[in-house]
């Protein structure tokens, strides 16, 4: 069957049981996926010419060849390297499967753009070949991929994740295996996972002697997408790692603290109850956004993408979140205080009344982010009605 998306029209397979099996995959509900990645291209590239320019002392706002170069490294159907091509990009589809490499070709001559296709691993091809993006949308984990995309991206490397069971602890050996981190499933499991995901990928990224910091991060639906700026630095990794640390969670009361460094250190019991605590960790405890960034991606979501809308809205809660390490549900603190929920924006009132700073979140529609701790909330949002 055909699919339009984004300005252009690709052949899919027909997938009743998509994601089942070996067949080539199409996911038409990660297309708000596909279009913010449209956009942070645009956005990547305008702040490319502009450093690129000053590195070579120019002022024409031209980039090098190698920074207009794109690796879609796991394509199927190739749709992230037409969609790139036709923004101006010198694409590479990258599959081991022939039916997709088949499809890759099709697919960019029916839409009439240039772009190398290789039948090849991506392992191999990433190990070989440099480009200045490289987009890893793989089935499940990433982390297979990790290394070579890291010794492959010059620039920017765009990584989603599916797993999010592994990831968020729901699956908790299968996340330890996978990325090297203890998960916990915990209310706030889709930061979790995002954030052992950035963990994992920066530590690839410093054996390596580079330094991977997220430019843009989302957990949505079920996948996790991020967006990682490179420099080839070996003290600009060491920087990066002093961002990886511990949280201590309190299943009991909902307390949680964080602390930097690659040793933990958890507390007996919670400060907050005297219970006990669950550690997770190394993760990333940094910024999961570059807030000029983000500003810089929503100016170049246009009207012709097909989830603009969403992803403005997406945008927007990006762009005003805290950079705190993890972020609470006022259903689920209301609940465990036996207390009615009240309206979000009268909730983070009281916060911020309370001398607190606080934001909603992009996790969901009654969450959001502080510097209180749970005592703090439950004292600075108790309603004086009866």
């Amino acid at each position: 069957m055909r699919v339009r998306e984004g300005g252009i029209e690709i052949e899919v397979p027909e997938q009743p049981d998509a994601g089942v099996g070996d067949a080539v995959f199409f996911n038409p509900a990660q297309e708000l996926n596909r279009d913010l990645t449209v956009a942070v291209l645009r956005a990547h590239r305008e702040r490319d010419r502009r450093s690129d320019g000053r590195e070579h002392g120019r002022s024409d706002g031209r980039e090098s060849r190698r920074s207009r170069t794109y690796l879609d490294a796991t394509a199927a159907t190739g749709i992230r390297g037409v969609r790139a091509a036709s923004e101006g990009w010198e694409v590479t589809c990258c599959d081991r499967d022939p039916e997709a490499v088949a499809l890759c070709r099709r697919n960019l001559d029916r839409n009439e753009v240039a772009g190398a296709v290789e039948h090849r691993d991506a392992n191999a091809l990433m190990s070989e070949s440099r480009f200045g993006v490289v987009d890893l949308d793989p089935f499940g984990t990433p982390i297979p991929f990790a290394d070579a995309a890291v010794r492959s991206a010059r620039g920017l490397l765009c990584v989603t994740a599916t797993d999010t069971a592994p990831l968020c602890g729901a699956h908790f050996a299968s996340g330890v295996r996978k990325y090297g981190a203890v998960p916990r499933n915990t209310e706030y499991h889709a930061e979790m996972g995002l954030r052992v995901l950035l963990s994992a990928l920066v530590r690839t990224a410093a054996r390596h002697d580079v330094a991977a910091r997220p430019a843009l991060s989302h957990a949505t639906s079920h996948y996790v997408r991020t967006y990682l700026a490179l420099t080839r630095r070996a003290s600009d990794a060491d920087d990066a790692l002093r961002e990886l640390g511990y949280l201590h969670h309190c299943p009991a009361c909902l307390h949680r603290e964080h602390e930097r460094g690659l040793i933990a250190h958890p507390p007996a019991a919670c400060p907050n109850c005297g219970e006990g605590v669950q550690t997770a960790g190394p993760i990333w405890l940094g910024a999961t956004c570059d807030r000029g960034f983000v500003a810089a991606v929503r100016e170049r979501v246009t009207d012709e993408l097909g989830t603009a809308e969403r992803a403005r809205a997406l945008l927007d809660r990006l762009g005003g979140e805290l950079d705190t390490p993890t972020h609470y549900d006022q259903h689920r603190l209301c609940k465990l205080w036996g207390r009615s929920a009240s309206a979000m924006d009268e909730f983070l009132g009281r916060l911020r009344e309370a001398g607190f700073p606080a934001s909603r979140t992009h996790y969901g529609g009654t969450t959001f982010k502080t510097t209180a701790g749970v005592a703090a909330i439950a004292a600075a949002t108790e309603s004086d009605e009866p």
